[in-house]
């Protein structure tokens, strides 16, 4: 069975099943990753033989390293399988320039790989388009997910974009993408008891640690410090082993930050910006290298990022008296953002809410 279809151009009505697997495959793959790529976007990618058998899956790992479509077709070669590869499904369309690594496209046209299958088109405006557009004049079979109007081709399209968001920000405007993470309880407060830090759940906690390891930079506030001496490090899970330190910006009004307190999250591994106005904070957070921020401060500085606009999503964990939680998204604009990728907020059925402009 060829996994040739119609090319790109045409609605087509129908993703075949074994797509359906191997974009899962490559978007689970990137995910892994995603946290440790800054600059470069997260990028999964999955070799096909010509039956739709997935033979390999490869991801980008960090800013400098093969990306996912050199590593996966590496590991093909390696396994000895390259002779049967037929189609390569890549989350993002395949770089057609050289930086510190080959383009992409040039080494998929060295195997005998023809058949191309991408999740989302480049956002960089630089260099969008040239990846597909050289894959095509060069003689391959290449389509984009977008062109296939089915409930799984869009989610797994969603999924794919999901990965790119703060990366698109970062290259269209050099401004980091900031999500806030606010846990409330049943009466609206963000305190927690007397004696405790905290009023969530285990779950909840795994979470918010989840959200640490995959973005690159932290912001909190010097009000935080002072109450709490938060560690804002990876703790319950394993963070990414040798990824560029993690940004911790402190925003500040007066300019003043605890020194003993910034040099203990330097001994963490933090490396420690300050921020005068909260205005500044995504373009320095971008000039920094970050793609994607989370906040985690208290009520001060999160009615002045609400108050000037800046956030891109706002992920509320809210108690009930029962002591059971919900979990809200809402999506300043548009509906895409990279809270899609984490299991608790996003399945093809959904189960947290998500509010998008």
């Amino acid at each position: 069975m060829s996994v040739g279809h119609a090319r790109t151009g045409t609605r087509a009505t129908g993703l075949p099943p074994f797509m359906d697997r191997a974009f899962h495959a490559a978007v689970a793959e990137a995910v892994r990753h995603v946290g440790a790529t800054a600059p470069n976007p997260p990028v999964g990618c999955a070799i096909l033989d010509d039956a739709g058998e997935i033979l390999c899956v490869g991801a980008h790992h960090r800013a400098g390293t093969p990306h996912a479509e050199a590593r996966a077709i590496a590991l093909c070669r390696e396994l000895g399988l390259i002779e049967r590869a037929h189609t390569i499904v890549v989350t993002l369309e395949p770089c057609n320039h050289t930086g510190r690594t080959g383009p992409c496209s040039q080494a998929i046209m060295h195997t005998p790989i023809r058949t191309v299958w991408i999740g989302a088109a480049d956002p960089n405006p630089n260099v969008a388009g040239g990846g597909a557009d050289y894959l095509r004049n060069a003689g391959c079979d290449v389509r984009f997910l977008s062109g296939y109007d089915t409930p799984d081709a869009r989610w797994l399209a969603q999924q794919c974009r999901s990965l790119i968001v703060p990366f698109a920000r970062l290259t269209r405007t050099g401004k980091a993408w900031i999500t806030v993470k606010q846990a409330l309880d049943a009466t609206g407060s963000m305190i927690p008891p007397a004696g405790r830090t905290t009023f969530t759940s285990a779950a909840a906690l795994d979470l918010a640690h989840r959200l640490r390891r995959a973005t690159d930079a932290v912001v909190t506030a010097t009000g935080t410090i002072a109450t709490d001496r938060p560690g804002l490090d990876v703790r319950r899970i394993p963070d990414h082993p040798d990824r560029m330190p993690r940004l911790l910006a402190i925003c500040t009004t007066r300019g003043q930050v605890d020194a003993e307190y910034a040099d203990a999250a330097r001994a963490r591994g933090f490396d420690v910006r300050t921020c005068a106005d909260v205005r500044d904070l995504p373009e320095l957070l971008g000039q920094a290298g970050a793609m994607w921020a989370l906040v985690e401060a208290g009520p001060g500085l999160l009615s002045a990022l609400r108050e000037h606009d800046i956030w891109d999503d706002w992920l509320t964990i809210g108690v009930r008296p029962d002591g059971t939680e919900t979990l809200d998204v809402a999506i300043r604009t548009g509906t895409d953002t990279p809270l899609r990728l984490f299991r608790e907020l996003n399945t093809p059925k959904g189960t947290a809410c998500f509010q998008g402009s």
